[in-house]
């Protein structure tokens, strides 16, 4: 029976631990979490998430999580309108999806799915792979040491496994200029209420406040600003400081959200990058997910190729026979070929997409209203179908050019 270890217990990570727990090999996950991690934003049901969770049998269990949604509206500091995007609009693919749960949902659903076949180790990760004549050595970062006919890196753009088998991040990461805060809001006597709608909330210098319906009695919050760079992960207070400077004086709940991010459990803080490699694996190592592809949240399908990507590795390793090594670069040939079109498609953001989410003037914000509101009028509708139907999985509109 073929023993993996994989790094990373996040969608890509405990999806593939799943499917080849079912197909009888023995899962070791390793996550440097102390726990299965929460937070996370919304995940739209939409195409490969839909399809891969009913392949998996786990479709019910999601869309008995889905939070209600209204749609998406762009609004002043006074919480005027500029423009809105209901749920049916585009035939309901617009910005915003009937169909969305939490990412800390599926990923708990996920989780609960692995059989007897999947052990998880939490707090743990690898800190050398070592290649021997039947195997990979993975030495822990606890102390300890295994021999594993395969190791997949599914631990996420900052990948461990990726610095350590495919040379530092900085020789992969492609930043595209933003960096983004996320974090639960419990609901309060006198927090305004959502009523389904995701609201945005858009101020000069690239800067875009964002609270998006959540479980009852919570809303979950988004900050995004200009920058390549942030203060060091261990520094909290130091990037509190700089969420506090960038937006000192952004109106609407700003300042309710700035102090609310120091309370939360779930804060999160991270750049926008895309994630390029000339390929995917290496001996026995392959890299999963955002370690291998990152195509950005700007791209709004990082889930669905998690999930896509995860069948299709699962798929391709089930079909052959591990005892016999030469077969793994032909399982490795068919993963790659498959996703590489839907991973390049991906990471094509639409001309304008940076400016569509932070605009960086007071004009720019004023037109990416307009566009937003004449988008969806009557003599654009097909043209927007039509551009709709070219791209990956009908990729939201929300990237439309701005004259921003």
């Amino acid at each position: 029976m073929a023993r993996v270890l994989v790094v990373g217990g996040g969608i890509a990570g405990d999806s593939l631990a799943l499917m080849l727990g079912r197909a009888g090999w023995t899962v070791t996950v390793a996550e440097i979490a102390p726990a299965p991690r929460t937070g996370g934003q919304t995940v739209d049901l939409r195409g490969d998430c839909r399809d891969v969770l009913d392949e998996l049998g786990l479709l019910p269990a999601a869309l008995a999580c889905l939070v209600p949604q209204a749609g998406a509206a762009w609004i002043d500091a006074d919480e005027r309108r500029l423009a809105e995007m209901p749920v049916t609009a585009f035939d309901g693919g617009g910005l915003v999806s009937r169909e969305e749960l939490l990412r800390t949902d599926l990923a708990r659903i996920l989780h609960e799915a692995a059989g007897p076949n999947v052990t998880h180790r939490f707090g743990e990760t690898v800190d050398a792979l070592e290649d021997t004549p039947d195997g990979v050595l993975a030495r822990f970062r606890s102390g300890t040491a295994e021999e594993f006919d395969l190791v997949v890196g599914a631990d996420g753009a900052h990948s461990r496994v990726r610095a350590l088998r495919f040379g530092p991040e900085e020789h992969h990461r492609k930043p595209l200029g933003l960096a983004h805060a996320w974090f639960t809001l419990p609901e309060r006597p006198g927090t305004p209420p959502l009523d389904g709608w995701f609201l945005i909330h858009n101020a000069p210098g690239r800067r875009s406040v964002a609270a998006r319906p959540g479980r009852p009695g919570e809303q979950e919050i988004g900050l995004t600003f200009a920058t390549d760079t942030l203060p060091p992960r261990q520094d909290r207070e130091a990037r509190f400081a700089l969420l506090d400077r960038t937006f000192a004086d952004v109106g609407w709940r700003t300042a309710e959200f700035l102090a609310a991010a120091r309370q939360a459990e779930d804060f999160a803080l991270d750049t926008f990058d895309q994630i390029r490699m000339p390929s995917w694996h290496d001996g026995r190592v392959v890299l999963l997910g955002d370690s291998a592809w990152c195509a950005s949240p700007l791209s709004g399908l990082g889930t669905a190729l998690a999930l896509r990507g995860a069948a299709t590795l699962a798929t391709a390793l089930t079909a052959t026979a591990l005892t016999a090594p030469g077969h793994l670069p032909a399982a490795f040939a068919v993963f790659e070929r498959a996703m590489r079109p839907r991973v390049t498609s991906a990471q094509q953001l639409p001309p304008g997409r940076l400016a569509s989410v932070a605009p960086e003037t007071a004009l720019g914000i004023r037109l990416n209203a307009f566009a937003m509101r004449a988008l969806q009028a009557r003599p654009l509708r097909p043209l927007v179908r039509r551009a709709m139907a070219t791209t990956e999985h009908g990729r939201t509109p929300s990237g439309t050019p701005s004259a921003a």
